[in-house]
């Protein structure tokens, strides 16, 4: 398994922890604005599932999906199960024929321009965990427990078979 493998699965794994995680909480704390990033749990869920989507569906050169509003755990979770499958296979394409610094026209910018394949897809990873920190606040806060660490070397002894 190659670094692209490897961060594609845990980026995948890890936010399905705590999408699972989050149907722990009511409706209300899912939606009480907790002051971090778009707010609430689940807008913050749908952001970064939906973030992972339209990057993957626009370096496909395709529309993205969307979410209902507001959107339950459900579709966030189905939603983010088609993107990070969508992700991996425009990842392994890039990798596989070494296009990391082609570039694609990012058509859902509001000034469409050029953006490298490489940097697209360090991005949406980077993004989700920056977004993924914000919701362990969030989790903690609103008082769930043994909550994971999200690194890949716990993705990798309990992921991995």
């Amino acid at each position: 398994m190659d670094l692209t493998d490897r961060l594609l699965g845990h980026d995948a794994w890890t936010t399905s922890i705590l999408i699972e995680r989050a149907r722990e909480l009511t409706d209300a704390q899912l939606d009480h604005d907790m002051g971090i990033g778009p707010g609430s749990v689940r807008a913050l869920l749908a952001h970064i599932v939906w973030n992972t989507e339209a990057w993957s569906a626009s370096m496909d050169d395709d529309a993205p999906e969307r979410l209902p509003e507001p959107p339950s755990l459900d579709a966030i979770a189905q939603l983010h199960a088609s993107a990070t499958r969508r992700l991996a296979r425009v990842a392994s394409a890039v990798r596989d024929r070494g296009a990391w610094d082609d570039h694609w026209i990012d058509r859902l910018d509001r000034e469409p321009g050029e953006k490298t394949f490489g940097g697209a897809i360090a991005h949406v990873l980077t993004h989700s965990m920056h977004h993924r920190a914000q919701l362990l606040h969030m989790y903690r806060r609103l008082g769930l427990t043994e909550l994971p660490e999200g690194d890949v070397l716990t993705w990798e002894r309990t992921a991995r078979v």
